[in-house]
């Protein structure tokens, strides 16, 4: 059972910085890859980035690589989403998730990039 729960999303001018933060509760977080999907409106969900078990391999997709940064602390269950830089298309819900589909996946947190 996922047991995901993001935090930090709200609402940002473009150019501005937000971090999100997931709290694993399932039990084997210093096990797993996490991963940052999105769903903007209207739209399938998108992979942002993903980061391995020990927090030394980091991915992301072209359209955040530069202005994201993904991090763990696995002492905290926790994995996070530094954003920069924000545009108008990054306004979307931002999932944790334990597969980079996005299938077992948090709640969400909403991010809007708004002037």
């Amino acid at each position: 059972q996922v047991q995901l729960v993001e935090s930090g999303g709200g609402l940002v001018q473009p150019g501005g910085s937000l971090r999100l933060s997931c709290v694993d509760s399932g039990g084997t977080f210093n096990m797993d890859w996490m991963y940052w999907v999105r769903q903007a409106p209207g739209k399938e969900i998108e992979w942002v980035s993903g980061i391995n078990s020990h927090g030394n391999g980091k991915y992301y997709s072209d359209s955040v690589k530069g202005r994201f940064t993904i991090s763990r602390d696995n002492a905290k269950n926790t994995v996070y989403l530094e954003m920069t830089s924000l545009k108008f298309e990054d306004t979307a819900i931002y999932y944790c998730a334990k597969d980079k589909k996005g299938d077992l996946r948090g709640q969400g947190t909403q991010v809007t990039v708004s002037s």
